[in-house]
């Protein structure tokens, strides 16, 4: 079967990466930005790097609708940026430790219901 016809092609399936930057000034500064984190976490991000995560997402609906999630849940004082890709422009990124290139990790399998 061609790939352009299958559920899960590189052009179809989406990453979403929400990148912030919150204030940790005061305790409850601090407390917002642990909320905001652990939801990003309950709703199926993981952490890319320490104020950006990232979830795969088998189309741009089921994009736009944990962008929806992360719109309702955006804390009153700090920066966000939510942006989308393609599964094949994530595949293209290159990723470095150092001076030295490190393979990506394939994504994980996600089991959708409906």
């Amino acid at each position: 079967m061609p790939e352009h016809f299958t559920r899960l092609n590189q052009y179809r399936s989406m990453w979403v990466l929400v990148f912030f930057d919150l204030p940790t000034e005061t305790l409850t500064e601090r407390k917002m930005a642990a909320r905001f984190r652990k939801n990003l976490l309950h709703d199926g991000f993981a952490m890319f790097q320490f104020s950006i995560y990232m979830r795969f997402s088998a189309s741009r609906e089921n994009a736009a609708v944990h962008i929806k999630r992360t719109k309702n849940m955006l804390p009153k004082k700090g920066k966000v940026c939510i942006m989308q890709i393609t599964d094949k422009q994530f595949g293209m990124m290159e990723l470095f430790h150092g001076q030295k290139e490190i393979p990506p990790e394939p994504p994980s399998q996600q089991l959708e219901l409906f």
